[in-house]
Parts: C-alpha cells; sequence; structure tokens
C-alpha cells in the first residue's frame, strides 16, 4: 500500500491515505486493531474519514 500511518495523538491512528485504497486500509486496520489481543471485554474500533483530522471527527 502507499498509504502510511503518520500519526498517533492517545488513542488515535492518523493516516495520509490514497482515496483507492481507503476501503481496504480501513478494514485491515479495523481488524488489526480489534483482534490485537485475546480480552474478556471486546476491543472496538471506529473509523472516522475526511480531507482533514477535524474532517473525519
Amino acid at each position: 500500500m502507499k498509504s502510511r500511518m503518520i500519526l498517533t495523538v492517545h488513542d488515535e491512528l492518523v493516516f495520509d491515505a490514497f482515496r483507492e485504497e481507503t476501503d481496504e486500509l480501513c478494514e485491515m486496520v479495523k481488524q488489526t486493531m480489534e483482534n490485537v489481543v485475546g480480552l474478556e471485554v471486546p476491543l472496538l474500533v471506529e473509523i472516522g474519514k475526511g480531507e482533514t483530522w477535524l474532517d473525519a471527527h
């Protein structure tokens, strides 16, 4: 993929994503983050998209 993670802010990951990779990137990040470790309580991932970080919220 050409998309890259460019920043982490507390519990957020910020990506510079190419439009044609957005859906695949979102699915990959969600699956990875929700299944990174087995816990009794599920980890839930919310994904926002936008031209800027503010737009994504």
